[in-house]
Parts: structure tokens; C-alpha cells; sequence
């Protein structure tokens, strides 16, 4: 009897860890798709009709494309970027992944900060269920902002992109018009940022299932 009971609350211990290092895992992950989404240069991958330029990679802060240059009388493509400042007319969808993206990379090391946390405590055995649990739920508040920030930010700028028409164009003495554009390409940004979200959600039910467990359970009386 006593080896019953010991093998099920050895197996409870290693379902408990399993759940924390997962949802773990997955925080650490979206921190660093989140870091990738700040910094792509794939939020818009534009086509045009021009010698000058024929591919543009425009990222939320910067964009990126190779310019033929004349250089000792032979042409070369060199690599170029461009800094998306007030001399560009930047879209609101643009604006708003700015600020959303921003946010959620602000959020996910709280978020972090407060898994590693409770952790910390189980480690310890410290009797602090309370705390735990205020612990988790902070986590799961600023993973459900973060959630909502990125999904945010990727599908308007894919809506508006692929299926709107964005009000994005270039300096005055930039090397191409926006009238040369021929053809708007699918990235993966969306995709990263949907599978963000996926890992967030897998991390908040990991955490949920944590507080269930912590949860007194009371016996129904026969």
C-alpha cells in the first residue's frame, strides 16, 4: 500500500515538472520569436518593375534591397538599407506592429521573471501555495496581452499588405516609385507570429493545469 501510494505521488511530482519546464520552454521560446518579429526585415517583400531595384525587404524600422551601382565603369548590385524615418510615409498598420511588437517584448521577461519564480519556490519546498499561484496568474495575464499584441500586429500588417492597400511609400529622391510596384510576397512573419501565439497558449494552459493542482480538492461524501 504504501508503495502504491508512493509510486503515485512520484509519477503526480514528475506530471507537475513536466508541465512547469514546458510552459518554461515555451515562455523562453516566444521571447525569442518575439526578438525575431522586432527585428525581421520580412514584415513586406515588394517586387518592382525597375533596373534600379528589383526587390525591396521591408522590416518596422528598416528596409533593405540591392541597388545596381555604376563602379569603375562596371554596374554591381550592392546590398543597401534604409531607415524608415519621416521621410517615409508610414502606414498606420506599420505604426501599430511598432508599438505592438515593442510592448510584447517589454512583456515576455516579466513573464519570464514570475515562471521562474514559482519555480524558484517549488525547488525550495517552500509552503507558499498562495504565492505560486499569484505568480502563475501574473504570467498569464501579461502572456495573454503578449498573445494579443502579436496577433495584432502580424495579421493586420498581412491583411493590409497582401489584401489591402497600404499607404507605405518611399522619400521623394528615393531611387524608385511606389507606381514601379509589380508584386506583394507572402513571408513568413505571419506564420512566426501565429506560432508565437500557439506557444503562448500552450504556456498559459501549463500554468492553468499548475493551478488546478494547487487547488485544495475536497472528497464527496458518500
Amino acid at each position: 500500500m504504501y508503495k502504491l501510494t508512493y509510486e503515485t505521488q512520484s509519477s503526480t511530482e514528475e506530471k507537475k515538472w513536466i508541465f512547469r519546464l514546458t510552459s518554461l520552454i515555451c515562455s523562453f521560446m516566444v521571447w525569442g520569436f518575439e526578438i525575431s518579429l522586432a527585428t525581421s526585415r520580412y514584415w513586406r517583400l515588394w517586387e518592382f518593375n525597375s533596373k534600379a531595384i528589383n526587390r525591396m525587404y521591408i522590416g518596422l524600422w528598416e528596409a533593405y534591397y540591392y541597388q545596381e551601382v555604376n563602379k569603375s565603369g562596371s554596374i554591381t548590385k550592392m546590398p543597401m538599407h534604409s531607415a524608415m524615418n519621416s521621410n517615409w510615409t508610414i502606414p498606420i498598420e506599420i505604426e501599430y506592429a511598432r508599438g505592438l511588437i515593442t510592448m510584447a517584448n517589454f512583456i515576455q521577461p516579466v513573464v519570464l521573471l514570475f515562471s521562474s519564480l514559482a519555480i524558484m519556490v517549488w525547488q525550495i519546498r517552500a509552503p507558499y501555495p498562495d504565492f505560486v499561484v499569484l505568480c502563475y496568474n501574473t504570467s498569464i495575464f501579461c502572456m495573454s496581452l503578449n498573445i494579443i499584441c502579436i496577433v495584432l500586429a502580424v495579421s493586420g500588417n498581412y491583411v493590409v499588405d497582401i489584401y489591402g492597400k497600404s499607404t507605405l511609400d518611399f522619400p521623394a529622391m528615393f531611387p524608385i516609385r511606389k507606381h514601379d510596384l509589380v508584386r506583394k510576397r507572402k513571408t513568413h512573419v505571419f506564420p512566426l507570429g501565429m506560432l508565437t501565439a500557439v506557444l503562448s497558449v500552450i504556456s498559459i494552459f501549463g500554468l492553468l493545469y499548475e493551478i488546478w493542482l494547487l487547488k485544495p480538492k475536497t472528497r464527496v461524501k458518500p
